[in-house]
């Protein structure tokens, strides 16, 4: 178990999720049971995924709720597309959080490897008889 606060990709997500809230608020009332809080769910997704997995024991743990996280962030990018296309977010906003969503997933991708590395590190092998 580790402290996810101390981890730079729980951070980052976590900004991300405060950025979506924050260029959510001008769609439209009717959106706000669809798009807006599918969107903000995702985002929520990916920072509470990264604490959820370091609260765990054991990196296989980890690593599954990273891949978890990687899938909401996936899913958040896809909906900032539509979001984009419905013209609801402005063409700067759409790319300033699909940057930070794309920094998140390289982030989550180089983690989800070094977990999976000291995971095969950790591996006692089989006896065979």
């Amino acid at each position: 178990m580790q402290d996810y606060r101390k981890l730079k990709v729980w951070k980052k997500a976590h900004e991300l999720a405060l950025a979506v809230y924050e260029d959510t608020r001008c769609f439209p009332r009717e959106e706000l049971y669809g798009l807006t809080s599918q969107m903000r769910r995702a985002a929520v997704s990916i920072s509470a995924n990264i604490a959820e997995g370091a609260g765990r024991s054991g990196n296989g743990e980890f690593g599954r709720f990273l891949y978890i996280a990687m899938g909401s962030a996936a899913e958040l990018e896809c909906e900032l597309a539509l979001a984009r296309d419905l013209h609801l977010l402005a063409p700067e906003r759409h790319g300033r959080l699909a940057s930070h969503v794309s920094e998140e997933k390289r982030m989550l991708g180089a983690l989800i490897e070094r977990v999976q590395a000291a995971r095969t590190v950790n591996r006692k092998p089989s006896t065979v008889n």
